[in-house]
C-alpha cells in the first residue's frame, strides 16, 4: 500500500559531481567563534601629564628661537640694515645719557667745592666760635666746618692781596672771625642751601652769611632741563624702534601667510603661531643693542683723549666716562625688551586678520 507522505525531493548531482541543494532550503550560517580577552580596536584618548606639556612647550620655544635666528642670518644684509637702524636709534639717547652723567659729575664737583662763609660778630670769643663750629659740624646737611681766626684771616689777606706792608700799619685787625661751612648738597640743592643759610643766620653770634646762590640755581636748573630732554628724546627714539621692528615683523607675517594658514588649519593656536615672530623681534632688539653698545664704546674711546687733554689744561682731574659692562648689559636688555614689545604689538594687530577659510 502506498503512503500519502510526499516523497523527499531527490538530490540530483550537478555537473561537478556534487549533490545540488534544493532551492527552498537555505544554508545555515555558522556562529562566529567567541573571542576572549581581545583588545577593542579604535582611537583611545589619553591625557598628557604636566611634565610632557612642559617638555613640549620648552622644545617649541627653543626651536622657535633657533629657527628665527637662522632665518635672520639667512638674509644677512637685510638683517644688518635693520640692526643698524635700531642701533642708531638706541645709541643716540644712550650717548646723551652718558654725556648728561658726565655733566652731573662736573656739577657735583663744582657743588662740592662751594662753601658758605659765616662772619661772626666782634664780641664772639675764640671759645664760642669753636663751640659753634663743633655744633654745626654735627649737622646732617654739613660735611665740614672750619674756623678761621681774625689773625689767620689777616695773614691770608696779606699773602693774597699783596698789600702786606699797608696792613702792617693798621692799628687793629679789621677782619672778623669766619667759619667756613661746606654743605652736603642733595638732589634739591637750592632749597637745601637756602634752608641751611637761614639756620646759620639765626644764631646770635653770626653777623653775616655769604653764599652765591645764583650759580647754584642755574646749574641745578640746567641739569633738570637736560634730564627731561634726554628722557623725551629717549621716548621718541624708543617709539621709532617700535615702529621699525613692527614694520619688519609685519613684512615677515605677510611673507609667511600661506604657512600660517596651513598651520592654523591643522589646529595650531595663536600662541603657537605668535611665538617665532616674538623671538624675531627679540633678536632684532638684542642685535641692535649690541651694535649700539659697540658704537658708543668706539665713540667715547675716540673722544676720551682730547677731553683728557682739555681737562689737564684747566688743571682738572675730570675724565670722560663711557658705559661700563653693567650699563652695556642693561642697554642690550632694554633694547631686546623693546624689540619684544614691538613684535608683540605687530603680531597682535596683523595675526588675527589671517584666518583659514
Amino acid at each position: 500500500m502506498k503512503s500519502n507522505r510526499p516523497s523527499k525531493p531527490e538530490r540530483r548531482p550537478n555537473r561537478m559531481g556534487a549533490s545540488a541543494t534544493p532551492r527552498n532550503e537555505r544554508p545555515r550560517r555558522e556562529a562566529p567563534p567567541r573571542l576572549e580577552n581581545v583588545r577593542p580596536q579604535g582611537a583611545v584618548s589619553s591625557q598628557m601629564s604636566w611634565r610632557d606639556k612642559f617638555d613640549a612647550w620648552s622644545a617649541h620655544h627653543s626651536n622657535s628661537a633657533i629657527e628665527s635666528l637662522l632665518r635672520m642670518l639667512g638674509t644677512p644684509l637685510q638683517s644688518l640694515m635693520t640692526w643698524l637702524v635700531i642701533a642708531i636709534a638706541i645709541a643716540l639717547p644712550a650717548a646723551l645719557f652718558v654725556v648728561f652723567s658726565n655733566v652731573q659729575q662736573i656739577g657735583q664737583s663744582w657743588q662740592d667745592s662751594s662753601q658758605i662763609s659765616v662772619f661772626l660778630k666782634k664780641e664772639a670769643s675764640a671759645g664760642q666760635a669753636q663751640d659753634l663750629r663743633s655744633r654745626w659740624a654735627k649737622r646732617p646737611d654739613v660735611v665740614q666746618a672750619t674756623y678761621v681766626s681774625p689773625e689767620q684771616a689777616l695773614e691770608e689777606f696779606k699773602l693774597g692781596s699783596g698789600l702786606g706792608e699797608l696792613a702792617n700799619h693798621l692799628d687793629e685787625n679789621p677782619l672778623p672771625a669766619v667759619i667756613l661751612v661746606k654743605p652736603k648738597i642733595g638732589g634739591n640743592a637750592p632749597d637745601a642751601l637756602t634752608s641751611l643759610q637761614q639756620a646759620l643766620v639765626a644764631d646770635p653770634l653770626v653777623a653775616d652769611v655769604r653764599l652765591d646762590m645764583l650759580w647754584v640755581k642755574r646749574l641745578h636748573q640746567f641739569i633738570t632741563v637736560a634730564e627731561r630732554f634726554v628722557v623725551a628724546l629717549a621716548g621718541l627714539l624708543a617709539l621709532g624702534v617700535l615702529l621699525v621692528i613692527g614694520n619688519t615683523i609685519r613684512m615677515a607675517i605677510e611673507n609667511r601667510r600661506d604657512e600660517i594658514v596651513v598651520v592654523k588649519l591643522v589646529g595650531a593656536t595663536d600662541a603657537y603661531v605668535r611665538r617665532p615672530f616674538l623671538y624675531t623681534g627679540l633678536w632684532f632688539g638684542v642685535g641692535g643693542g649690541i651694535l649700539a653698545a659697540i658704537l658708543l664704546a668706539l665713540g667715547f674711546w675716540w673722544l676720551s683723549a682730547p677731553v683728557t687733554q682739555l681737562a689737564d689744561l684747566y688743571q682738572s682731574s675730570f675724565r670722560l666716562q663711557g658705559l661700563g659692562f653693567i650699563e652695556s648689559l642693561q642697554l642690550i636688555l632694554i633694547a631686546g625688551f623693546t624689540g619684544l614689545i614691538g613684535a608683540w604689538i605687530a603680531v597682535a594687530r596683523h595675526l588675527y586678520q589671517i584666518q583659514p577659510r
